[in-house]
């Protein structure tokens, strides 16, 4: 959409998370994309605060969904499907140092619940028992294949060298050092035709190497 509009976040069959109605145009050059990641910039939401002239009053999330078709060397094709989530969060400042008021007071208020359901999942997937809350906030469903699961996480935990946002620069490291516990098994997302016949062929190879032991036995 060129203009803002509230889209609600819908779940699938496979219990992941979409964007209903968002707008997802193919593209083939970097130059497409970063057109496209600078039309959403444009659009994202800012305010000034007393410590942050153009503060990000939302998250952001860029999604790249890439389909690519690879030769094996046995000469045999499998198509391949990756999803990057490059996702800038909001700050976390202490509504009382921004000085902010009306709508950005709110919008503050709105990005720290969030957060802190972010920080309650990341908790939960450390643990490694009990329900994950992903529907507790939209920004939460959207991550959820981020997180944990089959997938590779980075993130980048921005804090302020004064002394005076000491309090801010702690809890920022506490977030990312639990984020950092959360264990992840990445595998290789195939067409369901080709991970059938990679787990056929992975099956044969097993057994042709027990009856080769077999057969030596």
């Amino acid at each position: 959409a060129k203009k803002q509009e509230a889209l609600p976040v819908k779940e699938n069959k496979d219990k992941t998370f979409f964007v209903q109605g968002a707008f997802i145009p193919q593209v083939k050059f970097p130059e497409e994309l970063y057109r496209h990641m600078e039309e959403g910039t444009d659009r994202r939401q800012v305010a000034s605060t007393e410590l942050n002239a153009d503060s990000s009053r939302s998250h952001s999330i860029f999604t790249l969904i890439v389909e690519c078709t690879e030769t094996t060397d046995d000469g045999d094709t499998r198509s391949v499907t990756s999803k990057l989530n490059l996702v800038d969060l909001a700050g976390s400042e202490r509504q009382s140092k921004t000085g902010a008021s009306g709508d950005t007071l709110k919008e503050g208020c709105n990005i720290n619940l969030s957060l802190s359901a972010l920080g309650t999942v990341i908790d939960t997937l450390v643990k490694g028992k009990g329900h994950v809350p992903f529907r507790s906030s939209p920004l939460t469903m959207l991550l959820k294949d981020s997180l944990g699961g089959s997938s590779k996480t980075c993130m980048f935990a921005n804090i302020g060298p004064s002394e005076h946002n000491l309090s801010e620069t702690v809890s920022t490291l506490r977030f990312a050092d639990r984020a950092k516990q959360i264990k992840n098994k990445p595998v290789v997302n195939m067409d369901t035709k080709d991970q059938k016949i990679a787990e056929l062929t992975e099956l044969v190879h097993e057994l042709k190497e027990k009856l080769k032991q077999f057969e030596t036995g």
